[in-house]
């Protein structure tokens, strides 16, 4: 246990130890022994150790300055020096950029651009590379900072639902990937339209639904369609850390239905592979990439979802990726022989029962590729109509 840990569980207690302190008289003896007991029980500490640390907290001031731990020798004026630097170097890395500090520091001078002082300079020439690298990744992260359309807002609950790292071969029909699509264009300000997505990852079947922002509510009431309406029964679904899909709801929901919940690391996509790459393949391919801001829209482009849903399983093959091979900064990728459609999947499955092999089949003989291609064309216009009759004006 560390000591954050600990000096959180004696803030949670402070207040009912020093109340029972001052009330010694009133059987605040007993309370006061009994939250000692607690304390001195989960943090591993000695009783005496337990009595002082209270005592130190009710003396301590609030606003004085902590003085323990090692004294900072490169100060902020210092890194102000590197930071402009850095500024002027294009952000260079710390490799690149140490090398270059005293001549940029000598033009800087000479040009009369330097402003700063003579202490900070000095500590600035003598930086080690490590601590330049170590400073400039700090800068980086902060530039890094907010780039991009990422629409994951990552939950604490996060940190009890285990991480699953591809594991993806031999798993059971039923496993399948989940992730959100944002259909916002340009900018993510405003409300607008998210696709579900669920992968079965097995026989890579796929299922898309529209729903009106992300809210935990929308993307259950989608991903109880997605169990409802499927051949498999789900049995475990696996997700990136969005707030979306790690939330109390979510997990309630799964342990009602028996459906296990793992995730993905932070920032990493190849943990969740099956899914991302229908998000480019099927949604970006077919919906595109225009701003969906008009909820009328939300109804066409499940009409939509529920004839491409049909297209892309039972038509569209792809090759599986059987082995991938790294030589040096290369990858060597080894795909399938031969591309199947999901529904040749499914129907190739051992572990799925003939019953369900049937009735897939029979939906199977009564569709047709090009009928199904045609109608897609068709309520894609729709869709488009539709976002210019009720959605805003595109900037």
């Amino acid at each position: 246990m560390n000591m954050e840990t600990k000096n959180d569980i004696f803030n949670q207690y402070k207040e009912q130890y020093f109340k029972a302190r001052a009330e010694r008289q009133e059987g605040g003896r007993e309370r006061q022994k009994k939250i000692l007991d607690i304390v001195c029980d989960v943090t591993g500490m000695h009783r005496k150790a337990a009595i002082r640390k209270f005592c130190g907290i009710q003396t301590r001031d609030p606003y004085a300055e902590e003085k323990r731990g090692r004294s900072t020798y490169y100060t902020p004026d210092c890194t102000a020096a590197l930071k402009d630097i850095y500024d002027a170097s294009n952000s260079l890395c710390g490799e690149l950029l140490h090398p270059v500090i005293s001549e940029y520091v000598c033009i800087f001078k000479r040009d009369g651009t330097w402003k700063h002082g003579d202490e900070a300079t000095g500590k600035l020439l003598a930086m080690s590379m490590r601590t330049a690298k170590r400073r400039v990744t700090d800068f980086e992260k902060t530039k890094r900072k907010g780039q991009g359309f990422s629409s994951t807002s990552p939950s604490d609950l996060k940190t009890i639902i285990p991480i699953s790292v591809g594991e993806w071969k031999d798993v059971s029909p039923g496993v399948v990937q989940v992730d959100t699509v944002a259909h916002c264009g340009t900018t993510l300000k405003g409300d607008f339209i998210y696709t579900l997505n669920v992968t079965d990852v097995a026989i890579l079947w796929n299922r898309l639904r529209a729903q009106w922002n992300k809210g935990k509510e929308a993307t259950l009431l989608n991903l109880e369609f997605a169990r409802v309406h499927t051949f498999i029964p789900l049995l475990r679904r696996h997700s990136d850390t969005g707030s979306e899909f790690i939330n109390y709801a979510s997990v309630d929901w799964g342990l009602r239905h028996g459906i296990d919940l793992t995730r993905s690391r932070p920032y990493k996509k190849n943990d969740n592979p099956h899914v991302e790459e229908r998000n480019a393949h099927v949604v970006r391919k077919y919906v595109g990439y225009i701003r969906l801001d008009a909820k009328e829209c939300v109804d066409v482009l499940n009409e939509l979802y529920g004839v491409l849903n049909l297209y892309t399983n039972h038509f569209i093959p792809s090759r599986r990726t059987i082995e991938t091979v790294r030589h040096g900064a290369i990858y060597k990728r080894t795909y399938e022989n031969v591309a199947l459609a999901p529904y040749r999947r499914l129907m190739r499955h051992e572990k799925i029962s003939q019953e369900t092999k049937d009735a897939v089949a029979e939906e199977h003989s009564k569709l047709n590729p090009a009928v199904l291609l045609k109608e897609i064309e068709r309520l894609r216009g729709v869709l488009y109509d539709t976002r210019r009759k009720h959605g805003a004006e595109i900037q």
